[in-house]
């Protein structure tokens, strides 16, 4: 297992993603002042977006109805936990964007190479002791994420 997004895992018979890009974003508010450059008050974080590109080659490893599980999943509009496969709990995320090109294309349409990229954006503000937690909130956010 690479990672775990909900219930669905990253791995070489479902999809094995190639990178994990991660980009985190902090806001800091300008205010403008006269005579000087503006003024800037740290407004807490920003946007954390991860990137997973990946292949699937469905006569060597991976599976097509991989992608179409992940869609099922982003339909909900869910957020979902994520976990790598050394047990680092990533928080809370919801799939943002799920792009595929598919390529190298046998007699029947069927494609031999489709590469993918999927964008998860974290919503849960750091709370990640919140995840599996016995109390009220805790039970809350794991409800509501399944």
């Amino acid at each position: 297992m690479m990672l775990a997004l909900g219930m669905f895992v990253f791995s070489l018979p479902t999809a094995a993603y190639q990178q994990l890009q991660r980009q985190t974003q902090w806001r800091h508010a300008a205010s403008s002042r006269i005579g000087a450059a503006p003024a800037r008050q740290f407004a807490g974080r920003g946007d954390d977006v991860i990137t997973l590109p990946g292949v699937i080659l469905p006569e060597l490893a991976g599976s097509t109805l991989s992608l179409d599980a992940l869609r099922l999943m982003a339909n909900t509009g869910k957020a979902w936990p994520m976990v790598e496969g050394s047990g680092r709990i990533y928080g809370l995320w919801v799939i943002e964007s799920l792009n595929e090109t598919k390529t190298i294309f046998l007699r029947d349409g069927t494609p031999r190479r489709i590469e993918f990229t999927l964008t998860l954006e974290r919503i849960d503000d750091d709370q990640i002791d919140l995840i599996g937690a016995g109390t009220r909130a805790g039970v809350h956010i794991i409800r509501s994420v399944l």
